[in-house]
């Protein structure tokens, strides 16, 4: 206890211990790198929303043992990320094990229905992302990818370069699956 008056204890800890928990959280991103809150895969989105929840934990520590627990699971936390992102450079297999595909859901201004069906995407979904990509001509898109964090890439124009879709997955469509939109 740091004041004898509850209230004005209580918004020092809180004040103290958010501290700590931002200062921590600095210094581990500094130590490990600025691709821990990349969000490029699905294993990063939750590396983000656990280092969230766990830093509102220590902002709210009962004690020191809470926090030192909280402040350890984080550089676990940490920890374990950067041993993921370096396994999954070292090794193909253990990347496919790891991490999701993305998925086409239109090519060339068609929509891919099984793909949306597949990813449980709407077709207003969809069209709201081609609306906030600026996309002013269906026929004009030349691509448009579920990817592994869940974004939506739209990409749109009159060429698109093959390598834009290595690693995508095409396989969702199948025969008589894709439709021009009306």
């Amino acid at each position: 206890m740091f004041f004898e008056p509850p209230l004005l204890d209580a918004l020092a800890k809180g004040a103290l211990l958010s501290t700590l928990g931002i200062a921590w959280v600095i210094l581990l991103v500094r130590v490990v790198g600025l691709r821990s809150f990349s969000k490029m895969t699905n294993f990063d989105f939750v590396m983000t929303v656990a280092m969230g929840s766990l830093l509102a934990g220590a902002s709210q520590s009962g004690g020191w043992a809470p926090l030192v627990q909280t402040l350890a699971a984080m550089a676990a936390l940490f920890g374990v990320q950067y041993a993921v992102s370096r396994l999954r450079y070292a090794s193909s297999r253990f990347d496919e094990v790891v991490q999701n595909t993305p998925l086409l859901l239109m090519k060339d201004g068609v929509i891919l229905r099984d793909a949306l069906r597949q990813t449980r995407v709407t077709e207003d979904d969809l069209i709201a992302k081609l609306r906030e990509a600026n996309a002013g001509d269906i026929s004009r898109i030349r691509a448009v990818i579920l990817e592994t964090t869940g974004n939506i890439s739209v990409i749109h124009g009159t060429r698109m370069d093959a390598v834009l879709l290595q690693g995508v997955r095409l396989d969702a469509a199948g025969p008589g699956s894709a439709e021009k939109p009306g």
